[in-house]
């Protein structure tokens, strides 16, 4: 009685497994019916193709061949011509905001992300808090069978989130990509980049010739290499954004010989080069006309011999650093057809997040994170510097006008959201399976916005009313599918705000009315912001003045101000009001540093956001470390920021304890120390500053178990920060190096013979 029991209960066992498995079912016996089977995944529509999402940093519209410009684009040539060209596509004119569009299909303030990232203030749309009410398109499709990766930039995260303590729920595997390989910041170092897997802090891979570029396309490969093997039946999502071209620029030596001495005839003529270039190829109607230089930029011929020859310098690694960039994306393509994906994969190449930038300035930079925050650059140091231009060397950036001559034919530059020089971009779509007019040219208007709305418009899919459980924003972009295969369709996104600190425009029905604010792009930090009513507004038939060259607010002031009050309908339903410019005040945001003077930190605590950390600028401070050394004791003991500036205090192979100060390019301090007995030693820095106000110089002193070690003085200080995307770290030296460490160091130069017993910043 016993085994018939056991029997009939391993039966019912086998039974349940059978179906919950969907095992072949038994003859029919007169049974109840099966149980329905369990989904266990989600599949994607029948046919769905694989998409691939690219997007450059800080690519002018005439920057690129594809475009007219002079940097050569194999792959975005190639792609062109297999495909559809967009010469009236829009961005957000800056960074952190186009991505949120691009990846919601919303406006960027309506998301949250309506500023850079580091810009962000209390306001809703400005606060850099991307709100669950605009799922991401990774996540809709994540939701509907695809598989997703994100590769590069990420910038959507909010300071306060960047670190290891999280959240991560707006970390790119929190808003819908199953793999994340990259950066978190606006920019990295190309060479030595600030680098996540997923939410782990990671060093790049060894070798010497490593480039972040050519790293992120390795993974994107062989992470579709994975998928195929795995889920060849499974479509997939890749988002690449690289770094590439945002400063500082940095690219293989081997790319810039191609330019030596293709920019000597300086940035008015190569504008003109580039526009003629553009007529030729169609790219811009033959009556377009060219903008004038903005007031204030310098002429070509109003420069010296020394500063023609740094500036053509610049230019050359630009110019290279866009070729190098996209070979790379030229890699990603050629494996899909390797792996005859190619042909149902809808490329979309967004060539830039906003225009040219000109946040390198007038002059041009070496080191431009010092140059935007104030703290200009000795042109002796520059000129004696050129050498390094493009290595991992230098943090350099190009002059303001060479920004304004890749964005050839418009007016201004990134930042400037009223004028197209800021927003329009060139985009690339192919979809062989799909797209028959290859090489064709479309000329509607078009956003980012519209691009997840084109991504469910041809899989068959609405936008989701609830995602997760959270009702959603409707989507503001419009699908640009309809225009795929009709060149002369009538364009569906009638309509588009735009707006950066405080520059703003609003686009309607081919018209388009531009108010430029008083921040200009070549100065991060503006001084106050002028009264919004005070404001030029300038009017633009865009039907018939494709560069914005003719302003008709003269002659029909009635239209003018029927489209500033659209502009007021569409900021007040798109949290952009209330209007403050350029807001520097943090005041209702997260600090993780807020009120505090002292903090200590344990060995391993690595990749700790600067903002988070107490803040050391425009004050005295002081750096502390109890270190337990052994015979062979070297490597780094805590670090902040990297190769533009910071400090690092570390012990070298003699077992001297150092401490190396990198000011931008202005000054280097090496403090070193006698080499450290065995045992407990008790480590020392204070900075000393010089008086009150910002950016002042000061003392810095090395102390060892309480003796002074050695001394120097700094000209001035970082008024805000040494980086935007370096970090602080106890034990090793994430991302790129602030110490001059030995040239056979590992990686990071990480601790060993030592133990750190802690590390003790504190205000004074």
């Amino acid at each position: 009685m016993k085994k018939r029991r056991n029997q009939t209960a391993i039966s019912a066992l086998a039974l349940a497994l059978a179906a919950s498995w969907s095992l072949p079912a038994a003859a029919d016996t007169g049974a109840a019916p099966a149980a329905p089977t369990p989904q266990y995944q989600r599949t994607a529509p029948a046919g769905a193709p694989n998409i691939v999402l690219v997007l450059l940093d800080d690519v002018g519209f005439g920057l690129g061949s594809t475009f007219g410009g002079a940097a050569r684009t194999p792959a975005m040539d190639a792609l062109a011509k297999d495909g559809l060209r967009y010469n009236r596509f829009h961005t957000t004119a800056i960074c952190s905001p186009t991505r949120a569009s691009l990846l919601t299909g919303r406006n960027p303030h309506a998301t949250g992300i309506g500023a850079v990232m580091n810009g962000a203030d209390a306001r809703p749309g400005y606060s850099g808090f991307h709100t669950k009410d605009t799922a991401t398109i990774a996540t809709i499709l994540q939701q509907n069978g695809y598989s997703t990766a994100a590769f590069g930039k990420w910038h959507q995260t909010p300071d306060w989130e960047v670190s290891q303590v999280g959240p991560f729920d707006r970390w790119p595997t929190g808003e819908g990509f199953d793999k994340f390989y990259g950066f978190q910041g606006g920019e990295t170092d190309q060479f030595e980049p600030t680098l996540y897997d997923g939410t782990t802090p990671v060093m790049r891979p060894p070798g010497k010739d490593y480039h972040l570029t050519d790293d992120l396309v390795d993974h994107s490969i062989q992470w579709l290499q994975s998928q195929e093997a795995v889920t060849p039946d499974r479509p997939f999502f890749l988002y690449l954004a690289t770094g590439g071209i945002h400063a500082p620029i940095q690219v293989p030596e081997s790319y810039i010989e191609h330019y030596r001495g293709k920019f000597d005839q300086g940035w008015d003529k190569l504008r003109e080069e580039v526009f003629a270039r553009q007529k030729k190829l169609g790219i811009i109607p033959a009556n377009t006309k060219l903008t004038p230089r903005p007031e204030g930029m310098p002429a070509w011929d109003s420069m010296t011999p020394d500063q023609k020859k740094f500036a053509s310098r610049l230019m050359e690694s630009y110019a290279a650093f866009l070729e190098h960039t996209d070979v790379q994306v030229g890699r990603l393509v050629q494996s899909l057809k390797d792996s005859g994906q190619y042909d149902n994969t809808l490329f979309i190449y967004v060539v830039g997040d906003n225009g040219a930038s000109a946040e390198g300035g007038l002059e041009g930079s070496l080191n431009y994170m010092g140059t935007l925050q104030g703290l200009p650059e000795p042109e002796a140091g520059k000129l004696a510097g050129m050498d390094r231009i493009g290595t991992a060397e230098s943090y350099a950036h190009v002059n303001s006008a060479w920004a304004w001559a890749t964005n050839s034919p418009f007016q201004w530059t990134k930042t400037v959201a009223s004028h197209l020089g800021g927003t329009r971009n060139p985009l690339i779509v192919t979809w062989p399976k799909k797209i028959t007019d290859k090489g064709g040219l479309r000329s509607q208007f078009g956003h980012v916005n519209d691009i997840a709305p084109t991504i469910l418009d041809i899989l068959g899919l609405q936008a989701p009313a609830e995602v997760n459980g959270i009702a959603q924003k409707p989507m503001n972009g419009v699908s640009l599918a309809y225009s795929f295969n009709d060149a002369k369709a009538a364009e569906r996104h009638t309509t588009q705000y735009f707006e950066v600190f405080g520059h703003r425009a609003i686009y309607h029905d081919g018209w388009m009315a531009s108010a430029f604010h008083n921040r200009l792009p070549w100065k991060a930090f503006s001084l106050g912001n002028k009264p919004f009513e005070e404001d030029k507004w300038e009017l633009y038939d865009l039907r018939t003045d494709f560069s914005q060259a003719n302003d008709l607010a003269a002659k029909q002031p009635a239209k003018l101000e029927e489209m500033k009050a659209l502009f007021m309908q569409q900021a007040a339903a798109n949290q952009v009001l209330p209007l403050k410019g350029q807001s520097m005040s943090k005041k209702g945001l997260p600090d993780l540093a807020e009120g505090r003077t002292k903090a200590t930190y344990r060995q391993g605590t690595i990749s700790v956001p600067e903002t988070a950390v107490p803040h050391m600028a425009n004050r005295s401070w002081s750096l502390s470390s109890d270190v337990n050394v052994a015979d062979q004791a070297q490597g780094v003991i805590a670090t902040i920021g990297g190769t533009a500036a910071g400090w690092s205090l570390y012990i070298d192979p003699q077992r001297r304890p150092v401490f190396t100060y990198r000011l931008f390019d202005l000054k280097t301090v090496n403090l070193v120390g006698a080499p450290l007995p065995a045992g407990r030693n008790a480590l020392r820095v204070d900075f000393d500053y010089d008086g009150k106000g910002f950016a002042k110089g000061g003392k810095l002193s090395l102390l060892v178990n309480g003796a002074p070690a050695a001394s120097d003085t700094i000209p001035a200080s970082p008024p805000s920060m040494f980086s935007i995307n370096e970090t602080f770290d106890v034990g090793l030296d994430t991302g790129s190096a602030a110490g001059r460490y030995p040239e056979t160091a590992p990686l990071g130069y990480p601790i060993a013979g030592a133990k750190i017993d802690g590390v003790t910043i504190e205000l004074r």
